[in-house]
Parts: C-alpha cells; structure tokens; sequence
C-alpha cells in the first residue's frame, strides 16, 4: 500500500510552495517562500520514481539519502524522514532555504529530464527539519562521555559549525575563534533575510553553544591570539575562515564615492536586521533608498544585492553581466524572482569605466559571446565604439571573492598556500602540510556553496577524529 503513494508524477503536477506576491515581498525582509501544509508536502514527496540510480542523490555534494526521505514525508513518517535527512546534513533546513537546488539535485531528477517537472526537493527538506524543531526532534547536542583533547577551530561559518558539530557528539571539547560579533559567517551576514531569515541561524547557534561549542566571538587570530598559541593550546586546529577579500576591478574613476563591494553592503543590510547601530547605512552610504543602483556581477551575490537594493527602496536597480543569461553562473531562480521584483538585467554588458567624482554613472562596454575557453564556456569579446553611460548613485560591485593572505596574516610561513591563495590541504582528510592543522571549507576549495563547505566540515571533523584515536592508541601501548 505503501508504494502507491510513490511515482504520483503521471497525475499530479510539481508545485512549488506559495511564494508571497512582488509587491508584498518587495517591502521587507521576511522569507518569500511559505511553508508546505503537511498534505502538500505528502503529495509532492509522492511525485518522486524511487529510480534505482538516484541522480539527485548523486549530485548533492552531501550525498543525502533524498528517495528515502522523500518516500518516508510521503508516507507520513516525518521524524524518520527527518533522522535519515540529518544523518548526512547537519543543517538540512538551512540548505533547504538557500541550496541551488535547480543546479544540483532538482536539476538532475529523472522525471524532470522526461518533461515531468522537478521533484521539489529543496521544499520537502525545508518542511521537514521545520516540523522537527516544532515537534522537539532535534534533540541537544549530548555525548555519551567526554574526552580531553581540545580542536579549535578558526571561523564560525557553515565549514567551522559543522566541524564542530561532529567533534562535539564525540565528546572533543570545541572552541570556535570568529572575528565577528556573531556566530554564522555568510550565513549570518552575507546571505539576506528573504532568503535565510537569521532565527534560524541562531537556533543552530545556540544549540551548538547549550552542547558545549565554546564560541570566542570578536577574537582575530593573529592579533587578539596568535596562530600559534592556538596550536599549542589545542590537539588539532581546523581553519575554516572562508574567503572574504572581493575581487577588485581596475577601471578608471573605481574610486569615485558610492563605489561599494558587495560584502560591505549586504554585512550593513544584515546588521540592521539585527537591530545594529550601523554607521556607514544611516547616512546613505551603504543605503540604496531613493538611488539609481547598478549591480556588477552574476553570481548568487549580485543577486542577493539586486533584491536587497528593490527592499531598500532604491529607485531602480539594473544588474550588468558580461555573459548572458544561460551562461550566467547565479541560479536562475533567483534571477526569476529577481526580475519579478523589477530588477533589470542588463547582459553582455561590462564595466569599462566610472563618471563623477560621486558617483553618477557606469561606462559600459557591450559584449558578444567568442569561442569557448579552457573550461568550455564560450569568452565574452568587448564590441568596440559601443559604449554608453549607465546613470547611476550606487554601485555594487559584486565580482567574487578570494582568500586573504592567511600565512603573512597569521605570521604562519609554514601554512603553504596553492597558486589561488587558498590553503593547500587534502581533499579527503583536509589535512595540511603542517602537522595538526586542517582546513575545510571555502579557503581550501575556494568561493563555492554552503554545501560544500559543510560536506569539508563534516570530512575534516571525521579526519581529526580518527587522527586523535590514533594518538590516543599509541599513547596507551
């Protein structure tokens, strides 16, 4: 009886839960997305073939058990949905809000490829963590006994929380050292509200924090604590810091006021939120109320911009990218949604030069599409006496991020670094060249998705453990 409620794909249409109308939405903050009735969420599960080789599976950097978990909410059986969900993910109703699902397993689902539409995978996950921090099935973090070796962890982002969250159920004692004022890093205060409403970052928090994570907020490894004190204090030392330093554009005028990057401006938006008293926003400066804002970028970030930019109460926001729009590497829907609360793109299209001591507009150099590069992708080529003047009060530049200098930083010369900057380590293990040090995340595989870097904190925690069982063994012979 069971099975029937499965491969519902023939009769019953993908839908996606009820998202809140452009012109509601527009004006706040708040998630766009409403949650599923338990009905709902039943039936889309049901949709899903049960295929016998699960690409959407496979395509999860986390591998998380999706057919599984999805014939369970089907069934009604959300709290083993929910344990099977949380087995591989250790923030399944975070990636459930933010994931690219239309890139990774949605975009691989077998009935989507016959032209059934989607599983709403990303939804159901959302649903189900949801329903279990309501009913009481995410339980405390509490081990089974307590050991004596120490891991810190530098960064409090998604890699770092991770990490810890795998050493704690093992009883490791945790101290994470984060220079910011709040635990989360990009979680906290580089992805917006209407995508991941901050209570359900600090619920993770704090439930890390009531397991015995000693967090060390305000604290910058390298000035308030060395690098090196940290690897005498602790068995281990797992650098999770992410990759915080923007790209920068060399143009004529970049350095005309009401030029911002990217982090600055959403780190602001976000403070905000929180009730900060934030003295770059109240003046205008990293404000975009009542400006002409234009956007430079086509990632996930400049789509976190635009949107903020419309809630802000900008007068108009445009969004220029060097490609188009197929070729754009931001989910495609969040550009839908984009578009849908009036931001304009502008494609093939960059950035030659800046007009006005303030800022008053963005030179543009109109592209096409050359022959495709080493990766494949096809190369933009600037079409020449084609440029324009894009009025502007505001500009975001959101071109990428890369890691900051770490090794100088840290006075850590030992601390190797690739050709990109970020830390040399081993995929599998995170194991760097220096002894006792890993790294996860972000600063080992570069700016990439929150995905990923809990998959690196999950491995690197598992490798530490094994490297401290290992010492404690031959400790005991």
């Amino acid at each position: 009886m069971a099975n029937q409620r499965m491969l519902q794909f023939v009769s019953v249409d993908r839908d996606m839960p009820e998202k809140r109308p452009p012109n509601l939405r527009s004006n706040d903050f708040q998630e766009i997305y409403a949650e599923y009735a338990l009905e709902k969420a039943e039936e889309q599960s049901g949709r899903c073939s049960q295929c016998g080789v699960p690409y959407c599976q496979s395509h999860c950097p986390l591998h998380n058990n999706i057919p599984d978990w999805l014939r369970l909410t089907a069934e009604g059986r959300l709290q083993e949905a929910y344990e099977i969900s949380q087995a591989t993910n250790t923030f399944p109703e975070i990636c459930g809000r933010i994931c690219p699902q239309d890139r990774l397993c949605e975009g691989n689902c077998v009935i989507e490829q016959s032209g059934h539409g989607t599983v709403t995978i990303g939804s159901v996950e959302k649903f189900i963590t949801d329903t279990a921090w309501e009913k009481g099935w995410v339980k405390p973090i509490a081990p089974s006994s307590e050991r004596d070796e120490s891991v810190g962890i530098v960064g409090a982002g998604p890699g770092g929380l991770a990490a810890a969250d795998v050493l704690r159920r093992q009883g490791v004692q945790v101290t994470i050292y984060e220079r910011n004022d709040r635990a989360g890093g990009l979680l906290t205060y580089g992805i917006p509200g209407f995508k991941l409403e901050k209570d359900v970052v600090m619920k993770r928090v704090s439930q890390l924090e009531e397991g015995g994570v000693e967090f060390r907020l305000n604290c910058d490894v390298g000035n308030d604590i060395s690098f090196a004190e940290l690897q005498q204090k602790h068995q281990a030392v797992l650098v999770a810091t992410g990759v915080y330093k923007s790209r920068e554009l060399a143009a004529p005028g970049i350095s005309a006021a009401g030029i911002v990057r990217a982090l600055d401006y959403l780190t602001a938006s976000n403070r905000k939120s929180f009730g900060d008293d934030v003295p770059e926003f109240d003046p205008g400066q990293l404000n975009a109320e009542g400006k002409k804002v234009v956007v430079i970028g086509g990632g996930d970030t400049a789509m976190d911009c635009v949107r903020t930019a419309v809630r802000q109460g900008a007068t108009s926001v445009k969004c220029l990218y060097r490609r188009d729009r197929a070729n754009m590497p931001g989910s495609q829907r969040e550009v839908a949604n984009a578009e849908e609360e009036g931001v304009e793109f502008v494609w093939l299209t960059a950035p030659k030069g800046f007009s006005g001591d303030d800022v008053a507009g963005v030179i543009v150099q109109k592209m096409r599409l050359g022959a495709p590069d080493a990766t494949g992708r096809q190369t933009p080529e600037i079409i020449k006496d084609e440029d324009y003047v894009e009025d502007a009060d505001l500009v975001i530049m959101a071109l990428g991020f890369e890691p900051e200098d770490l090794p100088t930083l840290w006075n850590a010369p030992d601390l190797k670094v690739t050709r990109w900057g970020t830390v040399k380590a081993d995929f599998l293990t995170h194991e760097t060249e220096m002894p006792g040090v890993y790294a996860c995340g972000d600063i080992q595989r570069g700016a990439s998705l929150v995905v990923w870097a809990i998959r690196d904190g999950r491995e690197a925690a598992e490798a530490i453990l094994n490297q401290l069982d290992s010492a404690a063994q031959i400790a005991a012979e």
